[in-house]
């Protein structure tokens, strides 16, 4: 081999090396943060369960609803069926109870959907049959604080005619509007039976 070859040989070798080693580089550089974002900074890393699970929540994350977390069960045993309203019941408030409800004003952010709070008894049902158009009217939503079984339920949604009815627990919203006792319509402007 000639010294001219030799030589030209020992150029494109460098050229293949230098290139190939920027290529390496460029592969695993880490992913630059926009430049009008601050950096992160680890304050610790003390090992421990994987955050991914929680993600779930956050829609846009990339987490499958398979691979959540449930506080209940942990995040192998989570069943793959959902929840039925069926699952909810029997439904007893701890803090609200059937009775007389003294009217005040509230002021509540505009476009906020009035809600109903009712039971399965006999002043829900009677508050119902009375307040029922007004109610429609509102397209008020109604939320069931105590109810013991499914049938319950049907049954006032028949007595509701059409309102839409939800068994929830009513006792955080209770404590934050200083409820004590339902049937309740609480609307954008107060609180009134």
């Amino acid at each position: 081999m000639n010294l001219v070859n030799h030589h030209s040989l020992s150029v494109m070798t460098g050229c293949l090396i230098l290139a190939l080693t920027s290529f390496a580089q460029a592969q695993v550089a880490p992913v630059q943060r926009p430049p009008e974002l601050p950096d992160l900074e680890v304050v610790a890393d003390h090992g421990g369960e994987p955050a991914r699970p929680y993600y779930v929540a956050i829609k846009g994350a990339g987490v499958d609803e398979q691979e959540g977390y449930s506080p209940q069960m942990g995040p192998q045993s989570r069943p793959t069926d959902r929840y039925s309203e069926q699952d909810m019941l029997p439904l007893e408030s701890e803090q609200l109870t059937p009775g007389q409800v003294v009217a005040r004003e509230l002021d509540l952010p505009g476009g906020f959907t009035p809600i109903f709070v009712i039971g399965d008894d006999a002043l829900s049902r009677q508050w119902l049959d009375q307040r029922g158009d007004i109610l429609r009217d509102m397209n008020a939503v109604g939320l069931v604080v105590q109810v013991q079984d499914e049938q319950a339920m049907q049954e006032l949604r028949q007595a509701a005619q059409g309102l839409e009815l939800r068994p929830v627990s009513g006792d955080g919203l209770a404590e934050r509007v200083g409820l004590q006792h339902y049937p309740a319509l609480i609307s954008q402007h107060g609180i009134e039976q």
